[in-house]
């Protein structure tokens, strides 16, 4: 099993606790080897909503060959994301599932290694680079959006043209020729983290995740030497190329390949999925998608492009934002490995247990939302945020492990608000729901039909 060779790969890892040893935790451990893997992938929100009903707010399960404590409320949000005693191991949560696919990136990182690379990274991220990339997208978005009218299937058209985005922003590129490989070797790690056989197999789902990995490294690796020595070049992989760590020195290929690799991943299929449920919120409710729009009206005319000052002023697509990730987050679930003992809600729980969060779940407990079933971004007003628990609301994650580019995400839908909603009128078939995937990131089945009517 592949978990099992994640494990013997990396000695320093806490010696992780075996299910016979979880037996004092209430929960399910299912049939021998599959567990309760295909009853959690099956329908993860009502799966989550019978173990809490059942066995309380903290609970076992055992998916994936890897038996995990879940910890469920705000509470054991903060305990886990704030971790102000060092108590969780992102790296050893994540690394059974990512490991043959996002080996070092970001979030596989822990501790004094990831604030350094971080803080290396986060260059990238800096306001001269951020305008640059708001010209990016300014450009992108005008020369593409103008071409959606009519009937489309919305997903595929926002994942390329999110593709697009980060192929500029990021790698300084158009993708040309390359834009399919590139795309099919995303969708095969990410599809590849929740696959059932965790080998590389051939024909799994693991199998193609790991071809698309060495498909990514052979792409990027050729380049890092001559973005070292081109000063000029400010797109992100340039600027990662050329960052140093604390001691002066760079980063290592492997490294920065695997870290690009992973952001690329988390900025492209994130957003992806992101702005796909907006967009659906808002083709729902049309009273909301007209708040937007005047808004986007009031900010700069039709065709116009939004400058890096003007992105404050989108408050109502700010609030909206919030609440789509509310309703529908990216990543619906985060793992941690405890490295020391700890208790929460009266309970023991040793060092080397897997455990997780569902920020999914949380987004839709009565207890920190009214109605949660309904859209409403007045939720994320001042005072609304002020008065509910900071950490009921977690899409992006929280503490050090924070996304790095949350700020590039809230950039990336104001400005595609702005030329989409101001050019066209977003609308969906009467009584139509579309069934949503929801894991390993939430995306609509069947692509998410919709009808874009020019205003």
């Amino acid at each position: 099993m592949a978990l099992a060779s994640s494990e013997a790969a990396n000695p320093h890892w806490t010696p992780r606790v075996g299910i016979s040893d979880l037996s004092h935790i209430p929960g399910e451990n299912g049939p021998p080897i599959i567990g309760t893997t295909f009853r959690v992938l099956r329908d993860p929100p009502a799966y989550g909503k019978h173990m809490v009903d059942t066995y309380g707010k903290v609970f076992r399960t055992n998916a994936f060959g890897n038996p995990t404590i879940s910890l469920v409320g705000a509470e054991a949000n903060e305990l886990m994301l704030f971790d102000r005693d060092k108590l969780f191991s992102s790296e050893q949560g994540w690394g059974p599932v990512l490991n043959l696919l996002f080996p070092r990136g970001l979030m596989l990182l822990d501790f004094d290694h990831h604030r350094m690379d971080r803080r290396a990274l986060g260059i990238a991220f800096k306001p001269e680079p951020m305008r640059a990339y708001t010209q990016d997208m300014n450009r992108i978005f005008k020369d593409q959006l103008k071409n959606w009218r009519g009937e489309m299937l919305f997903y595929p058209a926002i994942k390329q043209l999110t593709l697009d985005v980060a192929a500029s922003s990021f790698l300084g590129i158009p993708l040309g020729p390359e834009a399919d490989r590139i795309n099919k070797a995303f969708v095969d790690m990410v599809q590849a983290s929740v696959g059932v056989v965790r080998a590389p197999l051939p024909f799994t789902q693991m199998g193609r995740g790991v071809a698309g990995r060495k498909y990514l490294i052979d792409y990027f690796g050729p380049q890092i030497a001559e973005r070292r020595r081109n000063e000029n070049r400010q797109d992100m992989f340039s600027q990662f190329c050329r960052s140093k760590r604390e001691d002066g020195e760079y980063m290592s290929d492997g490294e920065l390949i695997d870290h690009m690799n992973f952001l690329m991943m988390a900025a492209h299929d994130t957003i992806t999925s992101s702005v796909t449920s907006m967009i659906w919120l808002l083709a729902k409710n049309p009273e909301w998608q007209e708040k937007l729009r005047a808004e986007c009206l009031s900010i700069a005319p039709a065709g116009s492009d939004i400058t890096n000052d003007q992105l404050d002023q989108f408050e109502l697509t700010d609030y909206a934002f919030k609440e789509s990730l509310r309703l529908i987050p990216p990543v619906p679930s985060i793992p941690r490995r405890a490295v020391k003992d700890f208790e929460f809600m009266g309970y023991h729980i040793a060092a080397g247990t897997a455990v997780s969060i569902s920020p999914a779940f949380v987004h839709m407990m009565p207890e920190y939302w009214d109605d949660p079933e309904t859209f409403d971004p007045m939720r994320f007003t001042p005072d609304n945020v002020k008065a509910r628990h900071k950490y009921a609301w977690v899409p992006f994650g929280g503490g050090a492990h924070m996304c790095l580019g949350l700020h590039f995400a809230y950039m990336q839908v104001k400005i595609f608000m702005h030329h989409l909603l101001t050019s066209v009128r977003v609308e969906i078939a009467d009584g139509y729901e579309p069934e949503w995937q929801p894991w390993p990131i939430p995306k609509p089945k069947d692509g998410l039909k919709v009808q874009f009517t020019p205003i």
